[in-house]
This record gives structure tokens, sequence and C-alpha cells, in this order.
């Protein structure tokens, strides 16, 4: 199996809850990218979800200026919205040959039925388009609150499954996870894939600090857990949905919680209060943790 080639302080334990930290992006986000490059470290893997109504020449485009910008892109692709294997091969031959790509994350998608001849990330993988291509990393999606189709039993097995074939056809398997509100579940999640002996490293998923009702949007979207027990835990009340909340208690409790049997975890960023605001909270957590981010 080749290194897992992810980011390059994996090899060694994190000093911080935000060292070797990831970022997420859609095409449309390239000039805010931009703007805030010089606050990011160099090499820093950067996701480009797959949104429905973004071209490929736009995906493309957003991953070359990730790599022009000294990161590391990492394209989604959405199982269910591709619409034939000509156009999955088509971007995916696109972001190799123009961007460099080395990794990509697969995911089944919202769609309840497929656009083309993929209904899920594992039928993409089984291509085998991935290495043919020269991709070096696969990640695949993590669900610490649960899935809405499957048993937490059914859940680890699937993903063991996709690690296992990732491994089998010479690429380093990832876990990313959906973000949520609860570190508690989080942690007690991670803390049972190690039991269950997938020790793919994994990046844990962050909400980056946005307004209050922005965040309550995502999390219905996404089918992410927003209890009142558990947004308590966040920080927030659904009696009062005004003003802008960032993740402190969260990463606070999750940096308490982990230890090295939780193996190699970071965290996944999704800014969706902006980039800018994502990488001021990061700032002013390292500045009041003593800690720096660029580690």
């Amino acid at each position: 199996m080749p290194p897992p080639l992810i980011h390059p302080n994996w090899s060694r334990p994190a000093t911080s809850a935000i060292d070797g930290y990831s970022l997420e992006i859609t095409a449309k986000d390239a000039d805010a990218l931009r703007a805030v490059a010089s606050r990011i470290p160099a090499a820093t893997p950067i996701a480009i979800a797959y949104l429905p109504g973004e071209s490929l020449d736009a995906r493309v485009r957003a991953a070359q200026t990730i790599r022009a910008l000294g990161f590391e892109p990492m394209p989604h692709f959405s199982a269910r919205r591709i619409e034939s294997r000509d156009a999955f091969e088509a971007y995916l031959g696109a972001a190799v040959e123009q961007a460099g790509v080395q990794r990509c994350f697969v995911v089944a998608g919202d769609p309840s039925t497929p656009a083309g001849p993929f209904a899920d990330s594992a039928s993409l993988i089984a291509t085998g388009a991935f290495e043919r291509s020269g991709i070096r990393a696969i990640g695949v999606g993590g669900h610490p609150e649960g899935h809405p189709n499957m048993t937490e039993a059914e859940c680890f097995a699937v993903l063991d499954g996709k690690c296992h074939e990732i491994e089998r056809r010479g690429m380093a398997p990832l876990i990313v996870t959906q973000f949520g509100f609860d570190a508690d579940a989080v942690v007690r999640w991670l803390g049972e894939l190690r039991r269950r002996g997938i020790d793919a490293p994994v990046r844990l998923g962050v909400p980056g600090p946005a307004g209050i009702k922005t965040l309550m949007r995502y999390a219905a979207l996404c089918g992410i857990g927003a209890s009142t027990a558990v947004l308590r835990k966040y920080g927030l009340s659904l009696g009062n949905l005004i003003g802008t909340a960032g993740p402190d208690r969260l990463v606070a409790t999750l940096e308490a919680g982990l230890t090295p049997d939780h193996g190699p975890v970071r965290l996944h960023f999704y800014p969706f209060g902006g980039l800018a605001r994502t990488l001021d909270w990061i700032d002013g957590y390292a500045r009041a943790t003593g800690l720096d981010p660029s580690a």
C-alpha cells in the first residue's frame, strides 16, 4: 500500500486540534480563495464540492487555482449526479492533467435516483478509473451521527469494505466525516471505528463560523442532528437564532477527548460563513491556545 498521501504532516501526531487542517470550497469560491491564500499553510488539502449547476470547466478551473496557489486539490465525485461514464472520466482526466490532482473524494450524492450508471461511491471506485489515472488517495464519507438508510453496523461494514477495496487497488483510503455539532458523538464513533479495525486516517468535519440561521439551514439540508440537547453542547439555543456561532466548544471538546488510540485524525472545515471568517476563527483559536496553525 502506498503512503497515505493526504497531508505532509500525517506521518507525525497532530500537535494541536488545528494542525494540518483541510478546507472545502465550491467552484465559485476560487476568487475568495485567492484573496486569503497567504493565510493558509502550503500544501493544505482543499476539497471541491460537486454541486448541481456547476460545469466541468468551472470545477477544473477551481482545481487549477488550488494547485497554482500551492495547495492540494481534492475534487468530489457525486456518483448519482454523474450522467455517464464518459462524463466521469472526462472530469477525472481533466482534473489530473490540468491540475495535477492526486486525491479525490467519492460520495453517493443526494438524489434518490441516479442520473446515470453510478448508484453509489463504490461503483465509482469499481471502475478502476482512479488508479489508472494515477490517483493515490481516495476519500470516503463517515457518519458519526448515523445514516438515514443504514444501521450503525451496516455503515461500518460498508466503510470497511470501501477502505479495503481502495487499498486493494493500490491507493490510500481517507475517511472524511460530515459536519456535526455533537463532539461527544464524534469521539464515540471514532473509538468504535478503531475498535472495528478500521485504521484509515480520518478528517472530522467542523462547521466554520456562520450565522446561526445559516448553520441551521445547512444542518437541515445535510440531515445533521440538531436537537436542543446537541445544540446546547455546541453553545446554541433553538430559542435564539440571532447572531453568529463558531465551533469553539466543538473543537475544544474534540481536543480534550481524542487520544493516540483514536489514530491519525485532523479537522476538515466547512466554511459556511465564508473562507475569511473561517480563517479568522482558526487564527483566533491559535492565539487563544498558544498554537501555530501553520506548524
